[in-house]
């Protein structure tokens, strides 16, 4: 299940949902229940393949997506190997239409839910702009210093990088930072409407301009009036929404939909896609001067595979986080977890990380998190250990002999003596390896 923008209000889509099973009758009552709950529904057939295996590779192309299991053998073993592979859901057959529903609107819930959370937590990190920039890693520090400098002017801003790595918040951070702070940060995500809508959406409409334009209705830009738009997947955006946006960015000007009149706004442009967008320049999809207008400062978002030093940082404050909208402050993460997660290649970047750390934190029972308590796909990454000789660093070969020791002794004071320091300093160092 793919949710549209929380910021499309105008014309909000639908939640799209792709139906697979192999029965045909199955997949016609699942659309015609999810049509009326106001889902737009496609549908696909299994095939030989086992519906379980399908939901790893299916968050490997996007692991934001919400993935339900139904299935006719039901049983709780059934229904925990799904949640391990990553299902937000199971449904046994055979099931009822309000069962369906009850689904979706548990999905539609967590979807406002963790929208929510998502606002709090721009909110919060309002008060110090650079508690969402913390990093390690040198190639992040000179995308950011480059986001700094940036911010202090009115210039178009492209952000470039992987879904996932977080184009959205670094997009918000700027807004922060620049001038404009106190002024609206406007998103539309050119995705999630067509063409004709996103101009709507854009630019707003007349009473009477299309068919359920009952009102006037004021477009996106000019709620940023003063402040920052930010144009999510520009690569997504249409014919007729690229001619009218390059007028726009180039004079500053435009007309409803429907409307003759010309309006104004002061507004600062930042975008972000995940294509290469001269390639779709190339190709004719995509207008090379209105690229040349947003492009004026360009800023490389790294995937997070570059930037692993990362990883374990930003796993631990989201951890503490989950812990604590779930009353439960003892959560942590075992020892033999860290390699694990540091090894891993996180093709869905930043948001990867996250819905792991929080679904950890939500199915496993105990407050030190395994690798078990993570996806399969996870947890199954293979971890070459630091050897005396290897390509490692002195530090990363006292932490994991340290760690084995403790291990497997039964006491601090024993793992200390084993190791010929005194527990105090062991005690430092194990907090250091924690907080690393």
């Amino acid at each position: 299940m793919d949710a549209p923008s929380q910021d499309a209000v105008s014309h909000p889509a639908p939640d799209r949902v792709l139906v697979v099973d192999d029965e045909r009758n199955i997949r016609s009552m699942i659309r015609v229940c999810l049509e009326q709950a106001g889902c737009e529904v496609r549908e696909a057939r299994l095939g030989t393949g086992n519906g379980l295996d399908l939901v790893p590779a299916l968050l490997a192309e996007d692991s934001d997506l919400d993935v339900v299991v139904i299935t006719a053998y039901a049983s709780i073993d059934t229904a925990m190997e799904a949640v391990r592979r990553g299902a937000r859901d199971y449904l046994p057959k055979p099931f009822t239409p309000a069962q369906i529903r009850a689904v979706v609107e548990r999905l539609r819930e967590r979807r406002r839910l963790r929208a929510r959370v998502e606002t709090l937590e721009d909110r919060l990190a309002g008060v110090d702009p650079d508690a969402l920039l913390e990093t390690r890693s040198a190639v992040m520090q000179a995308a950011l210093s480059l986001l700094r400098r940036a911010a202090a002017s009115d210039a178009a801003v492209l952000l470039r990088g992987e879904n996932g790595t977080g184009k959205s918040v670094l997009a918000r951070a700027l807004h922060r930072l620049s001038p404009r702070a106190e002024k609206p940060f406007v998103t539309v995500s050119a995705p999630t409407l067509s063409d004709q809508l996103l101009v709507s959406e854009l630019f707003g409409h007349a009473r009477g301009s299309f068919t359920g334009a009952v009102r006037d209705a004021p477009g996106k830009v000019e709620a940023a009036e003063g402040g920052t738009l930010f144009l999510d997947e520009i690569g997504e955006l249409g014919p007729s929404t690229q001619a009218q946006l390059l007028r726009f960015v180039q004079e500053k000007a435009f007309e409803r939909v429907g409307e003759t009149r010309t309006r104004h706004a002061d507004v600062r442009i930042v975008s972000a896609t995940n294509r290469e967008l001269e390639a779709d320049v190339r190709a004719g999809r995509f207008r090379e001067d209105l690229l040349y207008r947003l492009n004026v400062v360009e800023i490389r978002v790294p995937p997070l595979r570059d930037r692993r030093e990362d990883i374990l940082p930003m796993a631990r404050r989201m951890l503490r986080f989950f812990a604590a909208s779930l009353h439960r402050p003892g959560l942590d993460l075992a020892p033999e977890t860290v390699p694990v997660l540091e090894g891993y290649p996180w093709p869905g970047n930043v948001r990867e990380l996250r819905n792991a750390v929080e679904r950890a934190a939500i199915v496993w029972p105990a407050d030190t998190l395994p690798p078990a308590a993570f996806p399969e796909r996870i947890a199954a990454t293979q971890v070459a250990a630091p050897l005396v000789g290897g390509p490692f660093s002195l530090e990363q070969i006292e932490r994991e002999h340290i760690l084995r020791v403790m291990a497997t002794a039964p006491t601090l004071d024993e793992a200390a003596q084993t190791l010929g320091i005194d527990a105090s300093t062991l005690w430092r160092k194990r907090k250091k390896f924690e907080g690393s």
